[in-house]
Order: C-alpha cells, then sequence, then structure tokens
C-alpha cells in the first residue's frame, strides 16, 4: 500500500504529529505535512515534501490534499496558541478540499472529552469531561463541533478520542472502545502505530473510538 498511497499529514510538529512522522518515515510511506512554524522541523527525506502554512487558510490546505489520497490530523492548539475555534475550522477545510480532490479517507485526533450518542463515560470520565467544558468551554465546545461537522460529512472519517499522551517509544497493550474511555494515557508510540494501522485496515470509518493503555 505505502508504494502507492500519499499522506497528508497535519500537525506534523506537536507530541502526537511528531511520533507519526517518523513511524511513516521508518515505513518508507510517501507524505506531505503541513508545518506552520518551519523553524521548529528540522527533518528532511525525499519522501516527505513540506508545505508551509496555516490549516484555518482553505488554499494552503488544498495545497497539501492535492496529490494525496489520505489525510491524517494530529492538529493541536501549536506555538502560538491558534484560536479556539481552529479544530472545526481546520475540519471544515479539509473536507472542502477533500471533496474538491475526490478523497475520502479522514482520520483525526481529538479528546476524550467530546460526546457521541453511543457513550457510556464513567463517573471519572463524565467529570473529566465537565472539567474541560469548565475550564476551556469554548475550545471544548469546538472539538464537540468538529465530531458533529463530521457526523454530517459523507467522508471515511474516524475520529479518535484520547486521554493523555504520554511521550514515549515504549508499547503497552491498547484498549480500543466506542463508549468508555479504558486508560489514563496512551503512548505516542503505540498512537502512531495505530493511526498507520488505520491506513492499512481501517476498521473504524464513520466512527469515534476511545483509545488508550490500560
Amino acid at each position: 500500500m505505502k508504494d502507492t498511497t500519499k499522506i497528508a499529514v497535519i500537525g506534523g510538529t506537536g507530541k502526537s504529529g511528531s511520533y507519526l512522522v517518523q513511524e511513516l518515515l521508518k515505513r518508507k510511506y510517501n507524505f506531505k505535512v503541513l508545518i506552520r512554524n518551519p523553524e521548529n522541523f528540522r527533518i528532511t527525506s525525499l519522501l516527505m515534501e513540506v508545505i508551509v502554512g496555516d490549516v484555518s487558510n482553505l488554499e494552503t490546505v488544498q495545497s497539501l490534499i492535492k496529490g494525496c489520497d489520505t489525510v491524517i490530523s494530529c492538529l493541536g492548539w501549536g506555538t502560538p496558541p491558534s484560536p479556539n475555534t481552529i479544530f472545526s475550522t481546520a475540519t471544515r477545510n479539509i473536507l472542502q478540499a477533500m471533496h474538491d480532490y475526490g478523497l475520502r479517507r479522514y482520520i483525526v485526533l481529538s479528546g476524550l472529552h467530546v460526546d457521541t450518542i453511543y457513550d457510556q463515560k464513567s463517573v471519572k470520565n463524565s467529570m473529566a469531561t465537565q472539567w474541560m467544558y469548565d475550564h476551556y468551554p469554548e475550545s471544548t465546545k469546538d472539538r464537540q463541533l468538529e465530531y458533529e461537522t463530521l457526523v454530517k460529512s459523507d467522508s471515511d472519517w474516524t475520529l479518535l478520542r484520547l486521554p493523555l499522551i504520554k511521550l514515549t517509544e515504549e508499547r503497552h497493550p491498547l484498549k480500543v472502545s466506542l463508549e468508555d474511555c479504558l486508560g489514563d494515557r496512551i503512548s505516542a508510540t503505540d498512537l502512531a502505530h495505530f493511526l498507520i494501522e488505520q491506513l492499512e485496515r481501517p476498521s473504524f470509518i464513520q466512527k469515534a473510538p476511545f483509545l488508550a493503555n490500560p
């Protein structure tokens, strides 16, 4: 698959995106990566094309997605912080660009505070969700809007809901659930492997699974 697939990566300098970029290089995937601050990105490879710009700009996103087959977004707030509405803005632009170029597959990372109709969250995770609404109301609502935007689309999306990402190369078992987050952390390396697995063997089309190390 890697010989014919080209990936568009957003958030490649972040704590999860940087691990994904390294794993894509190890597996010899061709990909394009959108970088807002190129001075923070030191990696070079013939397998990778760097697009400099902001995901809030539709023309930039179109430039990134052109010629690709799949989009993976590891977008975070970044440095300096993006606006609180960056997540829904990014997804609208990505879905528009995907439509323009005939792409269907979109994988996006989010937090465990996003709610779906299938959830049966534990008391602990329900409290964590409320804590996010209490302390970061605008960005938390925007993450929910991002999910609702995906649900209304006809793309082959997968939204991964995650707990705290641990920056480590350690590997651990994974727990996947459509109803509740079954762990407090996830290894960034495990996450990168799972993302690539979804490229090679997609199993959560139009679903929003929780993913964690138990």
